[in-house]
């Protein structure tokens, strides 16, 4: 408990002197707020978009998103989410502190949540737990184009290293040892970034990201910052088929990047970080992966990606992976956001696991949201013991869930307070382990700066 209220106590200090300074930043899809009565206007095609949020900003402070994005004569738009993913343009105004410093816009945003959840079954447990993130952004105007300092913390490190109850979620190690029905802390740097972009003509740019510790074209936008699952409490079981990059501990990535399109390639470290999660690993580049997006419309954001990771699983030395994944975003710019989602991941060597992912979040109204979540899963790690006669067998695992949050402004903050309740569908040989129809529920309580 001690851990607890000092990761909650850390994180809730840390948000007050950022946005005094507003040295934080809001990735676009990151705990966005409710949506306003009307977005703002989208800049012009050759509009710069910093120029576009001074506009909008008063007294400092700017609901707008920080982050790159366009509009074409078409109306195809878009916003970055986490690393150079792109998210629908057409989702309502985000949260975030903003203040502008001679040509530079500084941003600031991030979140604490205290949540206790509690799953059923001999493999279940119970924790009472905190999950924190700190977001640091400078962004100006060049006369070549686009110049991004980006950064993003979380005081996760403080929880014990076995994280916190997931159940038949798998990936990464504690203690020397796999974690099975667990979700592992993220590391106190998510991200320290930097993105160049070049104009080349009137909405196309090529564009350079990259630094000790970032995200590559690979996957969707990770799943705590896309607007689909921005109140959902509980990562997804599917975590480590989506979206298990996006703290990848160096990252160089190109592209081009236009109004309806983005292409990009990266070189990346394919090792997932260890259990160390206090410091910066090692840079280095012996993976890489390529993504192809399309925005049809601001609703829309369609993206389908390769890559192929060296060693991502300390346990499974020699083991390399071929990753695809393809999703298709959807947000209503009402109040409604969707994804659906597919990964495939073949071990080389090894088998091929796959994942689906479908989830929504949909704010009724300034106070009201509801969201959920469906997953489908094969995998072959819930028994790592290899003396155990389930040890490498393949199980397909649907997770059920669904949940309600009520929302408090007070600016410039945002209270959520819910909760969220999910069942498992699985195969009968699973009955000794999970019990026969596990479930489990989490309660949570979120403080937003930027509302």
């Amino acid at each position: 408990m001690t851990r607890i209220t000092l990761a909650v106590a850390l994180a809730s200090a840390s948000l007050y002197p950022v946005q005094a300074h507003a040295q934080m930043h809001d990735h676009a899809g990151m705990d966005h707020a409710m949506p306003m009565p009307a977005p703002e206007p989208a800049p012009a095609p050759n509009t710069p978009a910093i120029e576009q949020q001074h506009a909008n900003t008063d007294s400092g402070t700017n609901h707008a998103a920080m982050d790159h994005g366009a509009t074409d004569a078409d109306g195809a738009s878009y916003v970055t989410g986490s690393g150079t993913a792109r998210l629908p343009g057409a989702a309502p105004a985000m949260p975030g502190v903003h203040v502008m410093a001679g040509d530079w816009m500084l941003m600031a945003h991030g979140f604490v949540s205290a949540q206790y959840t509690d799953h059923s079954g001999p493999r279940g447990d119970d924790k009472l737990y905190a999950t924190s993130m700190a977001m640091l952004m400078a962004e100006r105007e060049t006369g070549f184009g686009r110049l991004q300092l980006r950064s993003m913390f979380s005081l996760e490190p403080a929880m014990d290293a076995r994280g916190y109850p997931n159940l038949f979620a798998t990936g990464e190690t504690a203690d020397g040892q796999p974690l099975v029905d667990r979700q592992h802390p993220h590391d106190l740097f998510m991200e320290l970034a930097a993105r160049v972009d070049f104009d080349l003509g009137e909405d196309t740019t090529a564009f350079l990201y990259g630094g000790p510790v970032g995200e590559p074209a690979l996957g969707p936008s990770a799943f705590m910052m896309r607007r689909s699952s921005r109140l959902n409490p509980e990562p997804p079981i599917t975590h480590h088929w989506f979206d298990s990059t996006h703290i990848t501990y160096g990252v160089v990535t190109g592209g081009l990047s236009a109004g309806h399109w983005q292409l990009e390639a990266s070189a990346f470290r394919g090792a997932e970080p260890d259990e160390h999660r206090w410091n910066i690993e090692t840079p280095k580049l012996d993976s890489w992966s390529i993504r192809a997006t399309w925005t049809p419309k601001p609703q829309w954001a369609v993206q389908a990606s390769y890559g192929r990771i060296k060693e991502p699983e300390k346990l499974h030395p020699g083991e390399d992976e071929k990753r695809i994944t393809a999703s298709a975003h959807y947000d209503s710019g009402t109040g409604l956001s969707a994804m659906a989602a597919f990964s495939s991941k073949n071990r080389v060597p090894g088998d091929t696991l796959t994942a689906w992912l479908g989830e929504a979040n949909w704010d009724l109204d300034r106070a009201n949201t509801l969201f959920g979540r469906v997953e489908n899963v094969a995998n072959d790690e819930l028994f790592p013991d290899h003396d155990d006669p389930l040890h490498d067998r393949r199980f397909r695992v649907t997770k059920l869930q669904a949940g309600y949050a009520r929302r408090f402004r007070f600016e410039p903050f945002e209270l959520a307070v819910g909760g969220s309740l999910a069942s498992y569908l699985k195969p009968h040989a699973l009955d000794a382990v999970y019990g026969d129809k596990p479930w489990g529920y989490t309660v949570f309580a979120r403080l937003t700066l930027g509302s």
